[in-house]
């Protein structure tokens, strides 16, 4: 009883800190500014799609792209990455249709090179693409073929990176919420994320939290050379926070620059068209790079279980042993615990347009995180490593 007692009350500590001390992160509140504009010039932006296999999004997610209320120079780079299902012809006919064939050019992705990761293999030859025909941009703005943007989401996105002096600027777009499990699970996805990487800390400059959403990144070209470009990311499964973590790193080792930070975000207007209609769908999204989030690392695969256990399933065990025991002291913070649970989650069910009752769902929704996580190490044991578009990468 006692042994119970303790644990429960450390829980209670943990949540009292996530809820006071952990950057505010529950609040879901960091989001771009709905009508802000530049008051004078635009500068040049390209855009570099990486697609493979992308012939259902492109059709809603280049238009969307194609049709931008930019009044600045912008221009798109889609690198067709060895897809087998005519994504590349498809993107050259809905540019076509919508007289946008200047605006794009669409090139043939070449086989991937050992210790590259396709997306990024993309995006690099992307790249050299724009430097190799002296494309002028200022920004470049890496975006998935499966991201429907909102028409004045690149207006939006450089009016904070030019009013702010700001080196990266991304978007976490809003996922697809559906079906079922991508109602059940989707939200707590981009919960946990918030709580990991605080977005208000990663938008600190005086912190060195760092982290980005992979679907929307602007960033600058010149900041993006000096880092090294993408090459140095090359072997990174989680190449967004990666990307994030150089840049800001790069910045705060040069506080002469013009550059201050960077900044990450939440929208409403720009959306993930990516499907999860089952739950092994999202159990492969979250145990292809669970582990890598860790670094390979046992010990802190443990300290994991061990943390999730604590934070999100004494609650559900405190009520259930003080009810059996007859214990009120132990059944009320564990009532207190899932209160305060429960509350931290709304915001971001908020977002997505979700009851508040899903909410008390956390402890469910947390203990099939942490089956996903292991599950995770237990695919990188077996060689399997983070399987993605047909193929698997099982470097470090």
């Amino acid at each position: 009883m006692q042994f119970l007692f303790i644990i429960s009350l450390l829980s209670l500590f943990i949540w009292i800190y996530l809820i006071l001390f952990r950057g505010g992160y529950w609040l879901s509140n960091q989001k771009l500014e709905p009508n802000s504009k530049l008051d004078d010039f635009y500068p040049s932006i390209c855009a570099v799609i990486p697609a493979r296999n992308e012939a259902d999004t492109i059709p809603i997610s280049l238009p969307s792209l194609l049709k931008q209320q930019y009044t600045g120079d912008f221009k798109i780079i889609l690198v067709d990455d060895q897809s087998e299902d005519c994504t590349g012809e498809i993107a050259l006919k809905i540019s076509k249709n919508l007289n946008q064939s200047p605006r794009i050019n669409i090139i043939q992705g070449q086989p991937l090179p050992s210790g590259w990761s396709g997306k990024l293999w993309a995006m690099e030859q992307g790249l050299n693409y724009i430097q190799s025909q002296n494309i002028n941009a200022k920004y470049i703005l890496f975006t998935d073929a499966d991201i429907q943007h909102d028409l004045l989401n690149i207006t939006q996105l450089v009016t904070k990176a030019e009013k702010e002096k700001l080196a990266l600027v991304s978007l976490m777009v809003l996922l697809k919420c559906e079906s079922f499990w991508e109602r059940f699970l989707i939200p707590a996805f981009v919960y946990f994320f918030e709580k990991l990487y605080p977005f208000s800390w990663a938008n600190n400059p005086k912190n060195k939290m760092a982290a980005a959403a992979g679907g929307c990144i602007l960033i600058r070209r010149d900041i993006l050379e000096k880092i090294g470009g993408i090459e140095i990311l090359k072997t990174a499964l989680i190449d967004d926070c990666t990307l994030a973590s150089e840049v800001k790193k790069f910045i705060q080792n040069n506080p002469n620059m013009e550059t201050k930070g960077i900044w990450l975000g939440l929208t409403e207007t720009t959306f993930s068209l990516r499907d999860y209609p089952t739950l092994k769908s999202i159990w492969d999204l979250i145990a292809r790079t669970a582990f890598t989030q860790l670094n390979y690392s046992t010990f802190l695969l443990i300290g994991t279980v061990l943390g999730m256990v604590m934070t999100y399933l004494i609650s559900p065990i405190s009520i259930i042993l003080g009810i059996i025991l007859g214990n009120q002291i132990i059944l009320a913070i564990g009532l207190i615990i899932w209160l305060l649970m429960a509350i931290s989650y709304y915001p971001t069910l908020k977002l997505y347009k979700r009851s508040p009752l899903w909410s008390f769902s956390l402890p469910v929704i947390a203990f099939l995180y942490t089956l996903m996580t292991i599950d995770s190490a237990l695919r990188y044991w077996q060689g399997k490593g983070g399987g993605w578009k047909g193929r698997v990468y099982t470097f470090d």
